[in-house]
Order: C-alpha cells, then sequence, then structure tokens
C-alpha cells in the first residue's frame, strides 16, 4: 500500500499546464500577480533589509547566482529565499490557504531557483500548483489541530509545499520527491508565539522554511534515505504535531478538490483572520454615523479568537501586534475607516487607543470560520448588531478586482499604474519570456527608490 507522500509525488509529478484544469492555471497566476504586486508595494517595509543582510551573512555574495531583490546583489538561492520571502511577506497581504501564506514561500523560492539554474519557464506554473496541493492537502486536514496547540500553519506546512515545488520544478522522479517530502517532515514546526509578544520572527519563518524545503528535495536527488511513512507513521506529522491519525484515503481528493483554487487574497494590511471583522466594522461605521460608543462586542470562531496575539489590547509599539489585534484593527477601522499602513503603525493614537480599551473579543462557536458578529452599545442606549458573514470565494479575487487593489496600494507608495500592467503582462505571457523581466520590475523600483 502507498505511502501518503508517495501518492502525493505521484500526484505532482504528472502535473502540466497544458493538463491542468484552466481555472487552476488561472489561479495560479492570480496568485503570481497579487504575490508580485504586494512585493513591489512592499519595498518601504523594514523587513527585507533585515533579511538580506542575515542572507549575505551566511551565505555571502556571489557573482552568478539569484537576485537579493531590492537590493540588487546576488547570493545563494538559499540566501534569496530568506531575503525575498522577508519582502513578499512585508505588507502581510500575502494569500493565504486555509491559515497558511504558501505563496510567500514558493514564489520566491521558484524565481530565485529558475534565475540562478536557468531552469525553463514553462515549469514554473506547475511547481507552483504542486505546492500549493502538497502543503494545502495537510493544511486542510490538519491545522484545525495544530493551530490551537501553537503551530504556525505557514511553517508546518510550508516545508513539504517548498519541496513539492522544488522537486516538481527539479523534475525528480515519483520515488525521489516522495523522500524530499518525507525529509520536509522531518525539518517542519514553527510556533506562533511572535504574533502574541508582537515581535517579527513570523516575517522570517517563511524564507526559512523555503530554504528548508529546497534543501529536502536537495537532499532527496543526492540520494537521502528517508522515512517512507513521513505523515502517517506512529512519529509521524499527524500524531506528532496534530494529535491524530492521519485520516485514511487522504490522498484521494488530490485533482478534485484544488486547495490553489482555495486561495483568497486580502483587501487590508492586517492579519487574515482580521479580513472579516474590518469589512464588518466598516459596515457599521456607515450605520454609526459618528455616534459615540460605549462598547463594542466581537463574536468570532473559536479557531480564530484563539489564535495567538488576536485579543491584544496593547500597549502597541510594532504593526506585529496591531495587525494581528481584532480590538485594535476594529478600533482604527471605527474611527478612521478602512485600515492603512500608517494607520496601523500609529501606536499613539488617542481616540484608536480609548476605544480599543472598550471593545471585546467573545469566542462563539456558533459563528462560522470568516465571519464575525459585532455589537456596538452607542451612548444614547442603543445596540446596534451588524452580522458579517463571509466565505473563501469572497476573497478569491478575479483579475479585476486584484489589479485595482495592487494600483490603489501603488498610487499611496508613489508607483505608477503602468508597473502593475506590466507586472500581468509579465505572468499571462508564461510560460514565455524571461526570468529577467521579473528581476527587472523590482530593479526599476530599487532605481527609483535611490534616485528620490
Amino acid at each position: 500500500m502507498p505511502t501518503l507522500t508517495r501518492e502525493i509525488a505521484r500526484f505532482v509529478v504528472q502535473l502540466r499546464t497544458e493538463t491542468l484544469p484552466p481555472e487552476v492555471v488561472a489561479k495560479a497566476r492570480s496568485c503570481l500577480v497579487n504575490a508580485l504586486g504586494m512585493a513591489v508595494n512592499g519595498f518601504d517595509t523594514p523587513y527585507a533589509p533585515v533579511a538580506r543582510k542575515a542572507a549575505l551573512a551566511l551565505d555571502g555574495e556571489i557573482a552568478h547566482g539569484a537576485t537579493l531583490l531590492g537590493d540588487g546583489r546576488r547570493s545563494t538561492i538559499g540566501a534569496a529565499c530568506l531575503a525575498n520571502a522577508a519582502l513578499f511577506h512585508g505588507r502581510a497581504q500575502e494569500d493565504t490557504c486555509g491559515a497558511a501564506h504558501f505563496g510567500t514561500i514558493l514564489i520566491p523560492m521558484l524565481l530565485a531557483m529558475i534565475e540562478a539554474r536557468a531552469y525553463p519557464l514553462a515549469r514554473l506554473l506547475p511547481a507552483l500548483v504542486a505546492g500549493y496541493e502538497a502543503g494545502g492537502l495537510l493544511e486542510q486536514a490538519f491545522a484545525g489541530r495544530t493551530t490551537p496547540a501553537g503551530f504556525r500553519s505557514s511553517a508546518t506546512y510550508g516545508t513539504v509545499a517548498a519541496a513539492a515545488a522544488a522537486g516538481t520544478l527539479m523534475e525528480l522522479d515519483e520515488a525521489t520527491l516522495a523522500a524530499a517530502l518525507a525529509n520536509a517532515v522531518s525539518f517542519t514546526g514553527g510556533v506562533l508565539q511572535s504574533f502574541a509578544d508582537g515581535t517579527d520572527e513570523w516575517r522570517y519563518q517563511v524564507g526559512i522554511v523555503a530554504r528548508n524545503g529546497l534543501a529536502a528535495a536537495e537532499l532527496a536527488a543526492a540520494g537521502s534515505v528517508s522515512a517512507p511513512h513521513a505523515v502517517e507513521g506512529r512519529a509521524g506529522l499527524a500524531r506528532s504535531f496534530a494529535g491524530v491519525e492521519a485520516p485514511a484515503g487522504l490522498a484521494a481528493s488530490l485533482g478534485r478538490d484544488w486547495a490553489i483554487l482555495r486561495v483568497t487574497f486580502k483587501p487590508f494590511p492586517v492579519c487574515a483572520f482580521n479580513q472579516t471583522p474590518v469589512t464588518g466594522a466598516l459596515a457599521l461605521r456607515e450605520v454609526l454615523a459618528s455616534r459615540p460608543l460605549a462598547a463594542v462586542r466581537v463574536r468570532m470562531n473559536p479557531y480564530e479568537t484563539g489564535y495567538a496575539g488576536m485579543d491584544a489590547t496593547g500597549p502597541f509599539s510594532s504593526i506585529s501586534g496591531t495587525l494581528m489585534s481584532i480590538p485594535f484593527c476594529i478600533a482604527t477601522t471605527l474611527v478612521h475607516g478602512a485600515p492603512s499602513t500608517r494607520q496601523m503603525t500609529t501606536y499613539d493614537d488617542a481616540a484608536v487607543n480609548a476605544l480599543v480599551e472598550r471593545i471585546a473579543l467573545v469566542t462563539d462557536p456558533g459563528v462560522p470560520v470568516l465571519s464575525a458578529v459585532l455589537e456596538a452599545d452607542t451612548l444614547d442606549g442603543e445596540t446596534l448588531i451588524h452580522e458579517q458573514r463571509m466565505t473563501p470565494a469572497d476573497y478569491a479575487f478575479d483579475r479585476a478586482t486584484l489589479r485595482e487593489l495592487l494600483g490603489r496600494i501603488g498610487s499611496e507608495q508613489g508607483l505608477p499604474r503602468s508597473l502593475f500592467e506590466r507586472i500581468e503582462a509579465v505572468v499571462d505571457a508564461l510560460p514565455h519570456g524571461a526570468i529577467a523581466e521579473v528581476v527587472g520590475l523590482f530593479s526599476e523600483i530599487e532605481g527609483r527608490r535611490r534616485a528620490a
């Protein structure tokens, strides 16, 4: 009987752009457009410079390697994973698959591999889909147990996703790719405490995850002997991380229930779980019409309210704290409207901080995931209730919506809309074109910043 890693490998080695469902290919392109657009919009975030400095200290600068985007120097593929993933994760408006941000892991890694090793661009989309499917399969099966236990899905399932994507790009055979996935399980992990403490480790987790997934694939290609029961074994991922048996027939959904079609995008620079509360707060703000508030209660599913940092009330000193805090996100939305990065990094706003103290997060199992119920008590004695029910489909933006979102953020950053049109053109041209066109987009922004 084949093991789960072997079944996943058997599925992903057969992926080809021409045989993928058109909607899967279209979604893969949208994931690329969003990731590249949010990365160029994130040039003024402080995390990529830190990651670049660390990456160069670890691996050094080399003449012919992968470009550290936003810098121009080249280093190893692993260094580019660490540095560039922090750029793609900088605005916290990356894509989300369940609770995992696979795009911030897979896309920087694959681009670096293609640039450094001249893999054909024709393999990019199948490799990207392979990563989402392998990681998404496990995330959907086990995140309901691993997230409450304190494990971050991006780190727990991203290593497997990265190994699947790297192995597909490298055209590993089925047995070797299964070994890569098994290696990845052994290298997985990553906890949520940085969200509770409002610190920045999570910005760099995704780059480390990409490096580990790449190492898993390289070790397999070099001949590693790897645990065949890495997921379902007595000490495998399912039991060790989730505390459950791996469901029988788990891999049967591959190719039928496409994980990439569950991928969502973020309209606001806040946690994925805060997108719906902010949407609801915007609607409530219109009804309130500036009436003063005595208290607000936000009812949400326990899976979301239990996530690290969601109930934080400050005082805040970093956006890593504010973007997770439901009270802060609701308060800044009710006071100012749709949150911007400027508002999310304003920690001394008296009106917002006063309202934060009057907002209570309430765990309610009756509220579905991705939904929220807001109850606002006004000072004149009325209680207004707004129920905001959302599903992943509401955040699976079409290309026109993505275009508007990226362009609007770009305008705030002083970037021309023509830049985002070029991103779309590069992505839509795949498998044609050259990796230099992608790198060139970032080089242009880098030049603009240096000239400014």
